[in-house]
């Protein structure tokens, strides 16, 4: 199987922090036998996407694929450039939830062939999900070789912080609305509040290492990876029910997840402030959840794509015509 992969949503070296999540996918897949990924990957911006189209059409209309796949709503409209092969497009949340660009997103639903979010929340906002339209739930998934249970010592010592300090992560820019920065500065109280902003992608698992505990009372989110992050960490976490979060931080002792109310969250807070390195069994938890897993997910809606396509062609797709053994042995490209 051969698969184009359409993103405007992915690191560079302006943007490190870009679509690291589309990335830790990209790279899963890659590694999965009999699935060769090729990667578009284009900047974001209005005027990028008629060059992205353009330059689509230029580069690939020789070449034949079994699935083309855009993450992120409007990436979908340019990657329509490319024919004879279904079309994936991933909303990813704030794609369908903008007032001006969600109306754009969703209107290009109908001329693709599977609609995919990365949570069965959000395919609640695709228009006949469920009822005249399949629509698939593909998260990203943790990357659990970079999210994982570090010293925290180690991890002050590194970052600066005071080893004896009492910190808490909020994990976004205070500057996004939707993530509450006010609410979780609210709880902190006495304790000091850190935020990942403009914070390199390899220095966040620091971050929440050196935290006491995590706090995330966000209005929405599309997924809610910063969840699964801390749990693979082992670190505490207080969510609002939003995302991924009321499923997975179900009986897990020590985690946190209801609306957000001051003192209901200061006292699921104490216990934490209290010790200097508590930690939580987190991390088994996010392993179902993780980049490897949630990449699985998405060959399977790939193959069974393509294995539409084939009866409807007659065979005639790119898998037919290599045959298994050579799409078995073919080399994922990296660009």
């Amino acid at each position: 199987m051969r698969a184009l992969v359409v993103t405007n949503m992915y690191p560079s070296a302006a943007r490190p922090a870009l679509g690291r999540f589309v990335q830790d996918q990209v790279e899963a897949l890659q590694q999965i036998d009999g699935i060769e990924v090729e990667l578009f990957a284009f900047p974001p911006g209005l005027r990028s996407y008629p060059r992205a189209a353009r330059e689509l059409r230029r580069r690939y209309r020789r070449e034949r694929f079994d699935v083309v796949h855009a993450h992120f709503g409007l990436t979908a409209w340019p990657a329509l450039a490319l024919r004879g092969a279904p079309h994936v497009v991933t909303f990813h949340g704030t794609d369908l939830a903008h007032p001006r660009s969600g109306r754009l997103s969703r209107a290009v639903v109908p001329l693709v062939t599977l609609a995919a979010t990365v949570s069965a929340s959000l395919a609640q906002l695709i228009p006949g999900a469920g009822t005249r339209r399949r629509v698939a739930v593909l998260p990203c998934g943790v990357a659990l070789n970079r999210f994982r249970p570090l010293p925290r010592a180690e991890a002050r010592e590194r970052l600066g912080l005071d080893p004896a300090g009492r910190y808490l992560l909020f994990p976004a820019a205070p500057a996004r609305p939707e993530k509450r920065f006010e609410d979780a500065r609210a709880v902190a109280g006495d304790a000091t509040l850190l935020v990942l902003d403009g914070v390199a992608p390899d220095e966040v698992p620091l971050w929440i290492n050196a935290a006491n505990a995590v706090v995330i009372p966000s209005e929405r989110e599309g997924f809610g990876l910063a969840v699964l992050e801390a749990l693979a960490c082992d670190v505490p976490v207080v969510a609002t029910p939003v995302g991924i979060a009321p499923l997975v931080l179900e009986g897990v002792a020590g985690a946190h997840c209801g609306p957000f109310d001051a003192t209901a969250w200061r006292s699921a807070l104490a216990p934490h402030l209290a010790v200097a390195d508590p930690r939580i069994a987190g991390r088994a938890r996010a392993e179902l959840f993780c980049a490897e897993r949630m990449a699985q997910r998405v060959a399977v809606a790939w193959r069974t794509l393509a294995e539409e396509a084939a009866r409807t062609t007659g065979g005639r797709g790119y898998t037919r015509r290599l045959g298994a053994a050579q799409v078995g042995n073919a080399a994922p490209t990296r660009r």
